[in-house]
């Protein structure tokens, strides 16, 4: 994981720190399924955008009022996660949020009971008022075991364009560390509601 690698027609800042190994989106890397089927003790989610992923089609359809439909790489997710969490694998997911939400972290909300803690997997919201003199990386991330770290890159727009993956120590224990004392802030989703 020492080396970087940069995506054709990515621009990266010169001094992208060694410690990272960045993957384009199109470039082949390890999957979700791939790195959360090698954990053996925890799975830990800092989310800290308010939009993401917003072509999602779950997200279109309850922006219109329509059923949510079923979606491949989301029905992966769950099934990765419920064989982890079957396997005695903690999944947990912390998300900073701006509050009052806007609507696609509302959409977020009105799914994660059956999305997320159906499958065995705990949430916990933070607002971003209460976030204010945490330490945070600057995107948001998995980190696998607390061994292995990876960056989720977005644009703009909300959308993923890429990863980048440690191992270095001192990456994981600022993961580590971030993840811990922002699941100590927040609060239970079935205890946090919106206005």
């Amino acid at each position: 994981m020492g080396n970087t690698s940069v995506a054709s027609g990515a621009s990266h800042p010169r001094n992208t720190p060694a410690r990272l190994r960045t993957y384009g989106r199109d470039e082949s890397k390890p999957s979700f399924a791939e790195l959360i089927g090698e954990c053996t003790s925890s799975a830990f989610h800092l989310e800290i955008h308010d939009w993401h992923i917003t072509d999602d089609p779950r997200f279109l359809a309850w922006k219109e009022g329509r059923p949510q439909p079923e979606v491949p790489t989301g029905n992966a997710f769950q099934k990765a996660v419920q064989i982890a969490v079957a396997q005695g694998v903690q999944v947990r997911r912390v998300r900073v949020v701006s509050e009052p939400v806007n609507e696609y972290v509302r959409w977020e909300h009105s799914i994660t009971a059956e999305h997320n803690i159906a499958i065995g997997e705990a949430v916990r919201w933070l607002p971003r008022s209460l976030a204010s003199t945490l330490a945070l990386p600057g995107n948001p991330f998995w980190i696998f075991d607390g061994r292995l770290v990876r960056f989720s890159i977005f644009d703009g727009n909300g959308n993923v364009v890429g990863h980048q993956f440690s191992d270095a120590p001192e990456v994981t224990s600022l993961c580590s560390s971030a993840f811990a004392v922002a699941w100590d802030l927040a609060t239970d989703h079935e205890d946090y509601r919106l206005d």
